[in-house]
């Protein structure tokens, strides 16, 4: 797309791309908190605005609640890791029943079984991963969420590998935050990949609804 483009007709798209990008950059610096807050929830929650605008419908409404969610959830992580599971959690739900309104009408045996071992295999490594054992339910429940999330946007119409790849780039990252709190507690690999995995993952999820939604005619 050019530059003029990308800037004239999808200025909140560029926003959250700038936002986005950037906040990797300044995310281990010593910016105060509540700036450094507002700086991360900013890139998810400019794509809501952008799913509003480019699109007028229940659906782009729907998916626009989920980015809503999902940059809440950003601010609310940084305050307690509960809270921010909680919007995520929420942001799951209501993005399982967008790509349930708009299942596949036909799956390939191979897109029914990936689409099962994302819903054994990401509780299952979820649930393994916290050193500390006491923490492990609270994170299969969350987990579990997110394993139905990824399978069913898999498994939806919506463009697979854009959608489809972006519920796996999330559910990713997401591993990989638990991760840290068990095998991988002194690795640098965490800080440096969760973020990307899960701003492009929710990019590609948005873009890809978004733009699926915009070739169909609208309802009547």
């Amino acid at each position: 797309m050019p530059k003029r483009a990308l800037i004239e007709k999808r200025p909140w798209l560029l926003a959250s791309l700038i936002a986005g990008i950037s906040f990797w950059f300044v995310k281990d610096g010593h910016l105060p908190g509540l700036y450094q807050m507002a700086w991360k929830g900013a890139g998810v929650a400019l794509l809501a605005v952008y799913a509003l605008v480019r699109h007028h419908g229940a659906d782009s409404r729907t998916i626009g609640a989920v980015m809503a969610l999902g940059g809440l959830g950003d601010v609310l992580i940084e305050l307690s890791l509960e809270l921010g599971a909680v919007a995520f959690l929420i942001g799951h739900v209501v993005a399982t029943y967008l790509y349930w309104r708009h299942r596949r009408a036909a799956t390939s045996l191979s897109q029914k079984l990936a689409a099962l071992a994302m819903l054994v295999l990401i509780p299952l490594i979820a649930w393994w991963l916290p050193t500390d054992r006491a923490a492990a339910p609270g994170i299969l429940v969350y987990s579990l969420g997110l394993a139905v999330m990824t399978a069913m946007a898999w498994t939806s119409s919506f463009p697979r590998y854009q959608v489809g790849i972006g519920a796996v780039l999330f559910a990713v990252s997401d591993l990989l935050i638990f991760a840290r709190l068990g095998p991988l507690a002194s690795s640098a690999l965490p800080g440096l990949l969760i973020w990307p995995l899960y701003y492009f993952g929710q990019f590609l999820i948005c873009t890809g609804v978004i733009g699926e939604l915009r070739r169909r005619p609208m309802p009547q």
